[in-house]
């Protein structure tokens, strides 16, 4: 199976940027899925990720950032104040969102590097004022990507896109499903590398296109006869957007002869199977998807249990790893609904894990999952 196009994704993403760049088209930074695509393209801007999920340029951070923050705050803002990531050096504009306490205040200091708009989020998805509040949001922020691109967004426009966005939410979600057969070859870090290229890609259309290709691989694998099962605990790993800890986790777990087939996380499964309704008021109907989307911010979250559910039964799960970074304080206190309900609920075994980007914990991390896999086997 051919997963270069995924694995190399940095590079790919990086030519096309230059090329995209040079037809005098404007880039957009982002760094949540609260950040709505479809808008952004729209207005004719190409939205992709940026940095921060690595340790190196955290030490830089703390010379303006409190140590206490979580490593993805420091990792983001270190990136971009020391110039270290190409992502953002090619990005025009900002687009943020006031997801948590540190990152709100920490997107001050970085929109004296480079323009930023801060979607302002509400505190719930209940009720018809958090709806208002937010849809209003997306209007501001349209002027905003207006302003930079000069290119004005049609309904039109909108619906396009919004059907292009929806067909790659539901590609991404089967092939995933199809990757966690007993009989896929494919590992969990083969299959981030294919959801993180998604918040990469610059043309939308390919990387639908190579999301087909591979489905079509992995089918064509899976119907040879007498193919062997793996064997072991199947995980299922949530918690905070991945980087480096998470890389820790998942690797730790596969030596330990367990398998992450699953990952409910931003980067991960989070909102996959939210759609844009391709009927009615485009603004209307992107403002609904993405205001369900079930983060840890949102108060109650009762979405994020009932997709856990759901992916529970889909993916054939028989233990959840709950990751969480230090400093992030509403994924953390989250934590402890997650598990009576793990426990309680689905009668399944829980376990938090609470760490950073370093390589300080790599020991004391596996005695815990090593003691947990033998826990759930």
């Amino acid at each position: 199976m051919n997963l270069k196009p995924f694995i190399s994704f940095s590079e790919y993403s990086l030519a096309e940027l230059e090329d995209w760049k040079d037809q005098g088209k404007k880039v957009a930074g982002v760094y949540c899925i609260y950040a709505p695509d479809e808008l952004i393209r729209a207005a004719g801007i190409a939205p992709v990720s940026l940095c921060g999920k690595k340790q190196a340029p955290i030490k830089e951070a703390e010379r303006e950032l409190p140590a206490s923050l979580c490593p993805l705050i420091k990792s983001s803002y270190g990136y971009a104040a020391t110039d270290t990531c190409p992502f953002f050096g090619f990005s025009d504009i900002i687009v943020a969102e006031t997801t948590c306490d540190g990152k709100k205040k920490m997107y001050e200091l970085m929109k004296a590097i480079k323009p930023l708009h801060l979607m302002q989020l509400p505190h719930t998805q209940k009720g018809e004022a958090p709806f208002q509040y937010w849809l209003a949001s997306l209007h501001e922020l349209e002027d905003f990507l207006v302003k930079y691109s000069g290119v004005e967004v049609t309904e039109e426009a909108l619906h396009a896109e919004i059907v292009l966005q929806n067909k790659i939410r539901t590609e991404l979600y089967e092939l995933l499903v199809l990757c966690a057969d007993k009989r896929s070859p494919l590992t969990a870090r083969d299959m981030l590398a294919v959801q993180e290229s998604k918040s990469f890609a610059v043309h939308p259309e390919s990387y639908l296109q190579k999301l087909q290709t591979l489905r079509t691989e992995v089918d064509e694998y899976l119907i040879r006869p007498n193919l062997p099962k793996k064997k072991g605990v199947r995980i299922m790993l949530t918690g905070c957007p991945v980087g480096k800890g998470s890389e820790k986790a998942i690797t730790i777990t596969e030596e330990l002869g367990a398998y992450v087939v699953c990952m409910e996380n931003c980067s991960g499964l989070k909102g996959q199977t939210l759609q844009v309704d391709e009927t009615g008021n485009p603004y209307e109907a992107i403002a609904r998807r993405y205001l369900q989307v079930p983060c840890s911010c949102m108060s109650p979250n009762p979405g994020r249990l009932d997709s856990i559910n759901e992916m529970v039964k889909t993916f054939e799960i028989d233990a959840i790893i709950d990751l969480t970074w230090l400093g992030c304080h509403t994924y953390n206190a989250e934590s402890t609904v997650l598990r009576n309900f793990v426990e309680d609920e689905i009668g399944l075994p829980f376990l938090h894990i609470e760490t950073d980007y370093s390589e300080s914990d790599i020991e004391q991390l596996r005695t815990r999952i090593e003691a947990f896999v033998e826990l759930a086997e």
